[in-house]
């Protein structure tokens, strides 16, 4: 049984910055395999990609509201993957959720292409 725990999370000044993490276990294939994507829902908007890492080659993707201030990241040796945030805005606040899938470019991707998800981590923006 996939489990993915995100954590990193918390308040933070407009303008800072938060790791997120994703660690994952009970995978059928090695963690290398596996795309990791992340996503956010904001209280009332809908849940949207922010990024997303591919399974093999590692190619990239962003939502064009977070591109040059995240920057998604992985660690096969520690099946974890990382989502940087920098220069953070009040509307990233969100809860923030990673979700995985083996075999996966994240080309196009979308949340109906991921099985496993973890329960989220809330970011809050404020002054």
């Amino acid at each position: 049984q996939v489990q993915l725990v995100e954590s990193g999370g918390g308040l933070v000044q407009p303008g800072g910055s938060l790791r997120l993490a994703c660690a994952a276990s009970g995978l059928t294939y090695d963690f290398q395999y596996h795309a990791i994507a992340w996503f956010r829902q904001a209280p009332g908007k809908e849940r949207e990609g922010v990024s997303c890492i591919s399974s093999t080659d590692d190619t990239t993707s962003y939502a064009d509201s977070v591109k040059g201030r995240f920057t998604v990241s992985r660690d096969n040796a520690k099946n974890t993957g990382y989502l940087q945030m920098s220069n953070l805005k009040r509307e990233d606040t969100a809860v923030y959720y990673c979700a995985v899938r083996p075999f996966l470019r994240c080309s196009g991707y979308a949340a109906v292409d991921f099985g496993s998800w973890g329960s989220g981590t809330q970011v809050t923006v404020s002054s």
